[in-house]
């Protein structure tokens, strides 16, 4: 774990942190002919070497940098402005996983390793459970009770805000049971509260402030019932 931390902050400061907004233009221009793509390919392994302090490791460095530096030339040639947010995404995806490989291939582990921990498969099904089934669940359950109101100020949100703000305060909920943080939970429910205030006052009707209120604790209620079980199936793990 602590040889992912560490090429994971080399990655940082070498992504994010030292790697000056000046590198970032000249690449996009240039792309594969920028001489600052070089330096930060360079720079991601020198990190990863130093960070890790290992003579052994040296190699599986310059493997990072090689890699890195084939993932961003790919990235600066195919995005487009309009799709920049998802070769940004896909781009560190692709560095995290390229780092979890490294670090199978230093300790002699295959993935194989991943897939036989039952522990993995726990957390992998409870966190899936709490993104897009968990909306579509409460879509359908409170699909009975949707005012006719209900998309009076649709103009004014964001696309599909209401489903990505749902979903991370699951994963939320779900972490803060996992960590034992339950005061965490009331701290996050009370915020959400304060947020929609503005909005349900606004649109002064009882049935869409109970619309609101009956999505948002069937949310909550599947987020922790969600946390619960696996919390208590990973303490059943031998």
């Amino acid at each position: 774990m602590i040889l992912f931390i560490k090429l994971l902050l080399a990655h940082l400061l070498g992504d994010f942190i030292w790697q000056p907004t000046s590198w970032v233009a000249d690449k996009e221009i240039k792309k594969h002919k920028s001489i600052y793509l070089y330096f930060h390919v360079l720079l991601h392994g020198v990190l990863a070497a130093i960070l890790v302090w290992e003579i052994s490791f040296i190699p599986y460095a310059v493997l990072i940098a090689i890699t890195h530096g084939i993932i961003d030339v790919i990235k600066l040639n195919f995005q487009k402005p309009k799709t920049k947010r998802i070769w940004f995404i896909a781009d560190q995806i692709a560095h995290i996983l390229i780092l979890i490989g490294i670090i199978l291939l230093y300790k002699n582990k295959s993935i194989i390793y991943f897939w036989q921990d039952n522990e993995f498969w726990i957390l992998l099904t409870g966190i899936l459970l709490v993104t897009k089934p968990a909306s579509i669940i409460i879509k359908t359950i409170i699909s009975i009770w949707s005012p006719e109101n209900e998309n009076t100020h649709a103009d004014n949100s964001l696309a599909h805000a209401g489903n990505y703000i749902g979903i991370l305060e699951r994963l939320f909920v779900f972490c803060f049971i996992l960590t034992g943080h339950f005061e965490a939970i009331g701290f996050l429910l009370a915020a959400k509260s304060i947020f929609r205030f503005g909005d349900l006052q606004e649109a002064k009707d009882r049935k869409l402030t109970e619309y609101v209120l009956i999505g948002t604790l069937i949310s909550f209620g599947i987020a922790i019932l969600t946390g619960l079980i696996v919390q208590a199936l990973l303490l059943q793990l031998p």
